[in-house]
């Protein structure tokens, strides 16, 4: 039996011509049994409504002061976003709750009337949340909550921001023993996991799992170009034309990129060939705040007809009138392009309108994996690692500037966050050690030395100034060292990366918000620019590239090995896989190819093994490395997402003995030790550990002062205590994040029982997308690039020619 609603709440559906939907009713069944729940409803069924609903019931049938729910939001619009929705309904039916919003963005006066009398609903994020524990009044502030909202929970559950908001869950749930967990989310792969990371003490049984019913099918179609697919680019920018159509055909398209560089390129190329002038955006997480609320507003007015756009649109906000989503190259997830797919209508009844435009011919693959993938109801599953040691450093500091703290009590507190229940009392103990003395090396100066221990054994701050200093620099994202780019006049545009911005002279011009703008002058901290007619380059953003999921990958391999599948490509990616099956082999799902052969004067090995960019760039530098030692002289290697291919003077006669498992032992040691990857890594847990300050009060570092800060520190603890905690969390963040090892290990480990070598006499078919790359990266001058399609040309004619 359905559990009844207050007659206000009944009376709002039924105005509305509604009725509240089965699992909205099923959460607050849950809720009403006390227990924790995460729902896995499509997007458009009313997810936010249905998490609140036992909030709004609870609080219309026991009106009361005090903080009841906290709203957890991925991102800081969201959250807003969630406020405005949230507020009608709440004042249509006459209901006495106050709904607030608390980010970064929030004014200090209210942020202090926040704490001193706080709303009953408040909607926040992970980061302002653990400050809210930094403060001694936490324990008032949070003494009536009864419900955790985390909305969007796949967003980032298993990153760190995850580890952060798992510790600050297992604090509240240390205030309020009673309080209960839910999750939200459309694109679930693995429920259990989630369950078991929601609850306390990972006990996913004590979490309902509730389904909603499936929405309508979108209406999902692959882009057929005008012209063949191409061997190589991922950027889809040979459909401009194309897609200048589609957008002209539709009241609202989202064209999604999946980096800042490819919206800033794609921006122009539809610009180029929008010959009626058609309103269109860009938006992405580098422009400035005005920037992107600008472009929001002018969505949400319904005066833009299209808007390039990266991740910073493809959560949950409902922003305007949206009837199609474009998604420019391949997707790399089928709960990445679901998601997507989901801003369009945003309504469950009715068929969200997407197109797939892949870049080249495996995306081609790629892509008609994803589409098998969505329409069959398969997501991509997530994989859990365990809690980040620079977070809980982090998280153990906030909670110290709040009041003393009982290493026994913290040590049971913590544990019951499921990312931190391999810690025990040593571990912990480490920990704290850190945070006292900066660890051996750095005992000797006192601003590491930001904990004292009581005589009881009690721990608490050495210095008020601690708490203020955490308060300004804590935070999970790390961005790359930036410059902001500004007008003359001192207006700000958005920041491009410091590496980018190095690289410029005056009178240099870039792409940047849909402009060129030239350089006039810059400093250590801003790049001064004007307004330009001419051409221009586009910027580079850092950061670890999106790898394909190990779910389309598997899906990919088995494309290429059932040729019954083929009739579904177009034409030229169909002869494409026919003439590898003539002149090599298509391997079977389960084989690691490695072809090789001469070319040029030179002897090329090409991998194929589908795991991803990170991966297949380890794996190149581990080869050349053994390659070197073999006598083997390797020149060079250049992957993408799908195959690896290394180059050099001898030939590979027999490629088994490379691959070995103890690769991942000696060589990638090795090279991670001597790569600046491990340097990288580590500024990033300095930072996010608080051993080095990004700000102060009126002042922020620059990404050069932060970086010579954190390199003068590695290169210490390198040499006098190699086995300190940030050094062994840098080589978690290198090995998991940079290098992407569990894929690495994957590869090394099918190489060992599958690996099939094929020996031919030039160049395979299979083979020109990733020898086209060879030479292309940095290609500045038209004239240069015209010459290397050329030669690609020609490279596909000798791999397409029979024997």
């Amino acid at each position: 039996m359905a559990p009844a609603l207050p007659s206000q709440i009944k009376q709002w559906f039924a105005a509305r011509g509604w009725s509240p939907r089965r699992h909205q009713l099923a959460m607050l069944e849950a809720a009403r049994r006390g227990e924790h729940a995460l729902l896995v409803a499509p997007t458009g069924a009313g997810k936010t409504l249905a998490g609140f609903l036992p909030s709004l019931v609870d609080l219309t049938e026991r009106p009361r002061e005090g903080l009841h729910s906290l709203y957890i939001s991925p991102l800081k619009a969201l959250a807003v976003d969630v406020q405005r929705n949230l507020l009608t309904p709440i004042a249509e039916m006459g209901l006495e709750i106050r709904v607030e919003t608390r980010t970064g963005d929030t004014p200090s006066d209210r942020k202090a009337r926040q704490r001193a009398r706080p709303p009953q609903m408040l909607l926040t994020t992970p980061e302002s949340l653990s400050l809210l524990l930094s403060y001694p009044d936490a324990d008032y502030l949070f003494a009536d909550l009864d419900t955790v909202i985390v909305d969007e929970i796949h967003a980032f559950a298993a990153e760190k921001r995850g580890d952060l908001l798992a510790l600050s869950l297992s604090r509240l749930q240390a205030i309020r023993p009673g309080l209960r967990r839910v999750g939200l989310s459309a694109t679930v792969g693995d429920p259990d996991a989630y369950r078991t990371w929601l609850t306390p003490a990972g006990q996913a049984e004590k979490v309902a799992l509730v389904e909603g019913d499936p929405g309508a099918p979108p209406d999902l179609s692959i882009l057929i170009p005008e012209d063949r697919v191409p061997w190589s680019g991922h950027s889809g920018k040979y459909a401009a034309r194309q897609v200048i159509d589609i957008i002209a055909a539709h009241r609202m398209t989202l064209v999604f990129c999946n980096t800042r560089g490819l919206a800033e390129l794609i921006f122009q190329e539809l610009w180029s060939e929008n010959d009626d002038n058609l309103p269109i955006g860009i938006h992405h997480g580098s422009l400035s705040r005005e920037a992107r609320r600008k472009v929001e507003a002018a969505m949400a007015d319904g005066r833009l007809r299209g808007l390039v756009a990266t991740a910073s649109l493809d959560l949950g906000i409902d922003w305007g009138d949206i009837d199609c989503v474009v998604q420019m190259g391949a997707p790399k997830g089928s709960s990445r392009l679901l998601q997507r797919i989901g801003r369009a209508n945003h309504r469950m009844d009715e068929p969200s309108k997407a197109i797939l435009i892949p870049g080249n011919r495996f995306e081609y693959l790629e892509a008609q994996a994803a589409y098998d993938a969505v329409m069959a109801g398969e997501r991509d599953a997530e994989r859990f690692r365990p809690g980040a040691r620079d977070v809980l450093a982090q998280h153990i500091m906030g909670l110290a500037c709040a009041g003393p703290l009982d290493p026994d009590a913290l040590l049971t507190e913590i544990t019951s966050a499921t990312p931190y229940a391999w810690l025990d009392r040593a571990q912990l103990d480490d920990i704290f050690g850190f945070i006292s003395t900066g660890g051996y090396a750095l005992r000797a100066y006192d601003r590491f030395q930001r904990l004292v221990q009581e005589p009881d054994g009690h721990w608490r701050l050495a210095h008020p100034r601690f708490a203020q200093q955490h308060r300004f620099n804590a935070g999970i994202i790390v961005d790359q060292p930036a410059v902001d780019i500004r007008f003359n006049n001192g207006r700000k545009l958005g920041t491009v990366e410091e590496i980018f911005a190095a690289a410029l002279s005056p009178g240099d011009r870039f792409f940047f918000s849909g402009m060129s703008l030239e350089v006039l002058r810059q400093t250590e901290a801003e790049l001064i620019v004007k307004a330009s007619t001419k051409s221009a380059q586009i910027p580079s953003w850092g950061g670890t590239r999106m790898a394909m999921s190990t779910h389309l990958a598997g899906r990919v391999r088995r494309f290429l090995a059932d040729p019954s599948q083929w009739h579904r490509f177009p034409k030229d990616v169909h002869e494409w896989l026919a003439m590898q099956r003539i002149r090599s082999v298509l391997p079977r799902p389960d084989q690691l190819l490695v072809e090789t052969f001469p070319h040029e004067g030179l002897h090329y090995m090409v991998v194929y093994s589908f795991e991803g960019w990170n991966a297949h760039q380890s794996l190149g530098m581990l080869l050349t490395r053994r390659m070197e030692e073999r006598g083997l002289k390797p020149i060079g290697f250049v992957s993408n997402d799908y195959s690896l291919a290394v180059y050099g003077l001898e030939e590979v006669r027999d490629p088994a003995p490379l691959f070995s498992a103890d690769i991942l032992d000696h060589e990638f040691v090795a090279w991670v030790e001597e790569s600046s990857l491990l340097k990288r890594a580590f500024r990033d847990v300095a930072v996010i550990s608080g051993l080095i300050e990004r700000q102060q009060p009126g002042t922020r570092k620059t990404g050069r002062q932060v970086s010579f800060s954190t390199d003068l520190i590695y290169d210490v603890l390198r040499r006098y205590e190699p086995e300190h905690l940030l050094l062994k969390a840098a080589w978690a963040d290198a090995r998991a994040r940079m290098t992407d090892v569990g894929r690495l290990a994957d590869l090394v480990d099918r190489a060992a029982a599958t690996l099939l070598h094929v020996r031919l006499d030039r160049v395979s078919p299979l083979a020109v997308p990733v020898l086209i790359m060879i030479g292309r990266e940095h290609v500045a001058q038209h004239e240069t690039e015209e010459a290397l399609l050329i030669e690609a040309e020609a490279l596909a004619n000798l791999a397409m020619t029979p024997d």
